[in-house]
């Protein structure tokens, strides 16, 4: 469908913001009973109450959706955060809340975390931009929480490699290859490999 695509940053209204909005809820409300097959773009629209060519001017397809919603779900887990929780404590004892918390927040509905993230790792070249908005998020998440102030470089470069080593453990969550135990013990032995030696203050 040959239409113009409306980026977040050329929402001016107000309404285009709300319309946004109940189509992201609407996504994730379907993604949620359903998981990714059952996100369809009419059944979006429907949902949001608008039409599908509007739809289409504010997601080009299903993956754009669901990677858009998965950004807005990190966004809305780092506002959620007690910052006064990872005061303190070592980059060590910070980097494991902060991943704990993502991983229990993600683990809460395993089909909307399987259509968000199955999205996510098919995307293609369309939805470049919605992927690494996604990858900065993350990235930020867990590199400030290894921080005491302002994240050095070799900060966001660790938490690259655990964005990494988190997304391969939740996708062998989801598809029943580890347990939530088991994802808990190997991000724990990744975070003490890359943060060693600052476990203890």
């Amino acid at each position: 469908m040959n239409v113009a695509v409306l980026a977040e940053s050329e929402l001016g209204s107000e309404a285009q913001r709300e319309r946004r909005k109940r189509i992201l809820d609407a996504t994730m409300a379907i993604a949620s009973k359903g998981g990714y097959e059952a996100v369809q773009m009419r059944a979006v629209a429907d949902r949001a109450d608008v039409a599908v060519g509007t739809l289409y001017r504010y997601f080009p397809s299903k993956v754009h959706l669901l990677v858009s919603a998965l950004g807005r779900e990190f966004t809305r887990i780092d506002a959620k955060t007690d910052r006064s929780a990872l005061a303190g404590g070592t980059p060590f004892q910070r980097l494991n809340f902060m991943v704990g918390k993502l991983n229990r927040a993600m683990q809460r509905n395993p089909l909307l975390t399987e259509a968000m993230t199955r999205a996510y790792v098919f995307a293609d070249a369309s939805a470049a931009s919605e992927v690494d908005h996604v990858e900065k998020l993350i990235d930020s998440m867990f590199a400030r929480a290894m921080a005491d102030g302002e994240p050095t470089e070799d900060q966001y470069h660790i938490a690259r490699v655990i964005s990494d080593v988190w997304l391969s453990n939740l996708l062998a969550w989801l598809t029943r290859r580890a347990s939530a135990t088991d994802v808990s013990k190997r991000l724990d032995l990744a975070v003490r490999l890359l943060l060693g030696g600052q476990e203890s203050a």
